[in-house]
C-alpha cells in the first residue's frame, strides 16, 4: 500500500512539473524579463512606461516561417508602437544547435533590416520556458493591468505562412484591436506554425 501510495505520488509530482512547463495560458500574467537586446543593452518590459500592453513575438534569424513573417511581424511594430502596443522580438534558440541564429548574426539581421523593434537573445532560455513558446514565430499579445501584464492571445500572427492569401485573418491585429478598444479579443488562442525551438543539450 505504502509504495502504492508513493508511486501515485510520484506520477502527480510528475504532472504537476508538466503543467508547469507548458508556459502561459490566455488570463495568465506574465512574468517580466531583462534580456540583451543586439544593441548590447538589456530590455524589460517595464522600460516601456506608456505601454498599454506588448506584442511579444518568438522569432529566429534561420526559420523559413520566421522568414516568411519578418516583414508582418516589422509592420505590426510601425502600426502599433504609437498606439501602446510595441513588439518585442525574442530569439529562443541556442545558437551552438544554430548557428545562424547567433548573437552577431541577430545584429548583423537587424541592422540589415532596420528593425524599429528590439531583438532580445534568450540566452538561458528561461523566459522561452516560462511563456511556453514552441516555434519561431509564436506570439504572446499581453496587456498591461494594476495586477501585471495578463495574456489575452496567444498563437500565430494569421492564418497564412506563405503570405500569398490577400483575405487572411489576421489574429494578432484583431486581437490588438480588440484591446485598444477596450474588448475581448474574439479569438484568444491558435496554433503556432513554425520552426521548433533549438533547445540546448543537457550537460
Amino acid at each position: 500500500m505504502k509504495k502504492l501510495i508513493a508511486l501515485m505520488l510520484i506520477a502527480v509530482a510528475g504532472m504537476a512539473f508538466k503543467a508547469a512547463d507548458e508556459g502561459y495560458k490566455v488570463g495568465d500574467t506574465a512574468t517580466d524579463f531583462k534580456l540583451k537586446n543586439v544593441n548590447g543593452k538589456t530590455v524589460a518590459l517595464a522600460d516601456y512606461k506608456a505601454a498599454k500592453g506588448y506584442i511579444v513575438v518568438f522569432t529566429c534569424n534561420h526559420c523559413p516561417y520566421a522568414k516568411a513573417y519578418e516583414s508582418r511581424i516589422m509592420d505590426l511594430d510601425k502600426q502599433y508602437a504609437a498606439k501602446g502596443y510595441p513588439v518585442i522580438a525574442i530569439s529562443p534558440n541556442d545558437p551552438v544547435a544554430e548557428p545562424a541564429d547567433s548573437f552577431e548574426n541577430m545584429q548583423k539581421l537587424a541592422a540589415q533590416k532596420g528593425y524599429s523593434f528590439p531583438y532580445l537573445i534568450d540566452e538561458t532560455q528561461d523566459i522561452t520556458r516560462a511563456y511556453g513558446a514552441k516555434a519561431t514565430p509564436h506570439v504572446y499579445v499581453l496587456q498591461k493591468t494594476a495586477s501585471g501584464n495578463v495574456v489575452k492571445y496567444i498563437g500565430a500572427i494569421d492564418d497564412d505562412t506563405q503570405n500569398t492569401n490577400t483575405d487572411k485573418v489576421k489574429y494578432v491585429e484583431n486581437a490588438v484591436n480588440a484591446l485598444i478598444k477596450g474588448k475581448k479579443p474574439e479569438v484568444t488562442a491558435t496554433k503556432a506554425i513554425g520552426c521548433s525551438i533549438k533547445w540546448k543539450k543537457s550537460a
